[in-house]
């Protein structure tokens, strides 16, 4: 239960487990073409949707690698781990960063990225939807998108964590660049990345001076036009896409908000129940990933480590500041309320076991009646 990668259902493994095909005939092309145009309903967007062979990151690279140049002033907007990273990917492709960097867990201001490209204009703006390493989301990115827009910079969002799970209108929005990946509220095994980028985004590629090839948008898009891929994709990781997408359409891209929502809320009153205390914000703005902080003189990674050997059930550490401080409980894609349960109850028992002072028998009651009795 960790945010990512996440479980996938039976019905995706077992497309991946098929004979291999030949990505250059026709029964590749049938599913290709399906799987892109499936992808465009989840980033709810009429632009093409760009498929690479590459965890959520690569997805990221390649923005930075087809609108960015070097010398070129781009601002990021970080609260935590992989705000951090898009600053590094800015970097190695030569840009020259300003760094608005909020406190691990913070939540950021459209007003101070407002404020920052009047002071410092930039020319693209870097923004994670879905925090993971702190269970922060930043729900409503359209101001924020908004804000790029008015400063005459793009907007690039990492929604590798928040595509599928929480609301994303990349159109509606005026969003210039989404990148995602398939291992999180997509259901699938880690190997594919996504990205969506607006006529504005296109048009600035033209100019960007940096180098690229694997990661070539324009290579991509026209291969894809022809459903021809430019390189040899995981065609059995498609086709394991491409079924995770059609569960989450078929069940409606808001019942899956719903149950992340439902789920978060659960997450977060076990959590309590159990008398500790939460690092990521008590609302349902934490629908992807709830955020604890350890008790007094309990090591986090020290918790992790004895759930998954005598319990069973992996949950993710603390990432760089917060490592041995918080750990992290995911409810992303393939979960349902008898998982949060379960972990919650692993969570008791190895907490007792550590020594920590918790509230006995409470958390998983607690739960069930917060996911059964709210309404979304």
């Amino acid at each position: 239960m960790t945010p990512g990668p996440t479980p996938s259902p039976p019905e995706v493994l077992a497309a991946i487990a098929q004979p291999v095909i030949h990505h250059r005939g026709p029964d590749y092309k049938k599913l290709y073409a399906e799987c892109l145009g499936r992808l465009r309903e989840v980033f709810r967007t009429e632009s093409e949707v760009l498929l690479f062979g590459a965890s959520g990151t690569g997805g990221m690279e390649s923005a930075v690698a087809n609108i960015c140049s070097p010398g070129e002033p781009v601002l990021v907007v970080s609260a935590g781990y992989f705000g951090e990273r898009w600053a590094r990917l800015a970097r190695a492709y030569g840009t020259e960063v300003d760094h608005l960097r909020y406190a691990w867990g913070e939540i950021p201001s459209t007003d101070d990225v407002s404020a920052r490209l009047r002071e410092r204009p930039a020319n693209v703006v870097f923004l994670t939807h879905s925090e993971t390493s702190t269970g922060v989301v930043v729900a409503d990115l359209e101001p924020f998108a908004a804000a790029a827009r008015d400063g005459g910079a793009l907007s690039v969002v990492d929604a590798v964590s928040g595509l599928g799970a929480v609301p994303l209108e990349t159109d509606a929005w005026g969003i210039d660049v989404v990148a995602s990946g398939a291992q999180k509220a997509l259901m699938t095994p880690p190997g594919l990345a996504m990205v969506s980028a607006s006529a504005a985004a296109w048009e600035k590629t033209e100019a960007a001076a940096s180098p690229r090839y694997y990661f070539d948008w324009e290579l991509t898009r026209k291969g894809q036009s022809t459903l021809d891929a430019p390189v040899t994709p995981p065609v059995s990781l498609v086709a394991g896409l491409n079924v995770a997408l059609g569960i989450i359409l078929g069940q409606s891209l808001e019942a899956a908000f719903e149950r992340h929502v439902r789920l978060g809320r659960a997450c977060r009153e076990g959590i309590k129940a159990l008398g500790l205390e939460l690092f990521s914000p008590d609302d349902d703005s934490s629908a992807v990933v709830t955020a604890v902080r350890a008790p007094e003189g309990v090591d986090s990674g020290e918790l992790v480590l004895l759930l998954r050997d005598r319990h069973g059930v992996t949950l993710a550490p603390g990432q760089g500041e917060l490592k041995g401080k918080i750990f992290r409980i995911g409810h992303i894609g393939y979960y349902d309320v008898f998982d949060i349960t379960t972990a919650l109850a692993a969570v008791e028992l190895a907490l007792v076991e550590l020594g920590a002072d918790v509230a006995r028998g409470a958390a998983v009651t607690r739960a069930l009646e917060a996911f059964e009795h709210t309404a979304v």
